[in-house]
């Protein structure tokens, strides 16, 4: 997420940059904490590591463009930046993967176009798209949930897997890892079996999978931060989250034992973390009231989409990057009358 705020001075929205980057932090630790609750320690060190990793990133180009270094840290988009990707990485992925990822995000997908407010994608996505591509296997290999781990992992084995790549002695990934509820639930309606079967597994809660859907509560709290001090309005994530909630519940009332219940999408995945805290950057998305209605509803269309036919679970990341390239376009055909213009023809 990267912000270059405006605003009027009679407005009281934050203008700072640093201030607004402030207010996303501190919207995105309540689904950070239950993240680290529900999957361990490894969302506290990626957290960490992609911080240090591109606040050092940023630095380091800035000094290369002879430009100052301190202003464009201290604005903390970089941080912002190392966040939303470390919280979408799994809890044990190779440190490596972390810093290559958020390491792309700054210099290729940020600086390489100029810096903050001149990104046409969103960096963090980038970063992330980057990582699932390039090595799917390390990217799909997450934990179990704490209340169904029989293996979990102290801090300091957790240090030990990510760093080092060893786990304690009788444990092996196959043992340790589970699949999301996405990928579970694409797993088990590839095999022909129905909804009411798949969910007689103690993987799932009341509409997500146990423990995924209490973090999307706490993204959905985060959001309401956001909204509640203005940092963002309501168009895109509404929008979004309603585009997914209609195309979810249409093809479950047409199948209720192939397709999911419409929540099940919501509360599964990075649904609402992408509403509010990816799809909401305004330097990359539409900035017209109408336009961010479209683009917000599109996300969700091709979030659905991709979910249901595509060849990714979970597909966020692909559908804000590719409504990012559209964003100009629907900006374009959006903007409101000018006050006093009248079109051709009208007399």
């Amino acid at each position: 997420m990267q912000f270059a705020t405006i605003t009027s001075p009679h407005t009281d929205r934050p203008n700072s940059v640093t201030v607004t980057m402030l207010w996303v932090i501190i919207a995105l630790l309540p689904g950070a904490v239950a993240m680290a609750w529900y999957f361990g320690w490894g969302v506290i060190i990626h957290m960490l590591l992609a911080s240090a990793a591109a606040v050092a990133a940023e630095a380091f180009v800035l000094k290369l463009r002879a430009r100052p270094v301190m202003p464009a840290i201290s604005d903390l988009s970089a941080v912002v930046t190392a966040l939303l990707l470390a919280v979408a990485l799994p809890p044990l992925l190779p440190w490596w993967l972390t810093v290559l990822g958020i390491v792309f995000a700054i210099v290729v997908a940020k600086q390489l176009y100029g810096g903050i407010g001149y990104n046409p994608f969103n960096p963090a996505m980038i970063g992330y798209v980057l990582l699932l591509v390039s090595y799917p296997v390390e990217m799909t290999t997450w934990l179990p949930p704490i209340m169904l781990n029989q293996n979990p992992l102290d801090f300091t084995q957790t240090l030990s897997a990510i760093f080092v790549g060893t786990l304690p002695p009788g444990l092996d990934w196959d043992a340790l890892s589970a699949a999301t509820p996405l990928d579970e639930m694409r797993n088990q309606l590839n095999q022909n079996r129905m909804i009411s079967e798949i969910r007689q597994s103690p993987l799932w809660g009341d509409f997500g999978g146990l423990g995924w859907e209490w973090v999307g509560n706490w993204y959905l709290l985060g959001g309401a931060i956001l909204l509640y001090k203005r940092i963002i309005s309501w168009h895109i994530p509404v929008s979004m989250l309603g585009a997914v909630l209609v195309m979810a519940m249409l093809f479950h009332f047409l199948d209720q034992e192939s397709h999911p219940f419409g929540l099940f999408h919501i509360f599964s995945g990075g649904t609402l973390l992408g509403a509010f805290f990816i799809a909401t950057d305004p330097v990359t998305a539409a900035t017209t009231k109408k336009g961010q209605l479209i683009y917000g509803a599109c996300i969700g269309l091709i979030t659905y989409v991709i979910r249901r036919w595509g060849g990714y679970p979970d597909a966020v990341a692909f559908a804000v990057l590719l409504m990012n390239m559209a964003a100009p376009m629907i900006d374009y055909y959006t903007q409101p009358r000018v006050f006093g213009q009248r079109d051709a023809g009208d007399d």
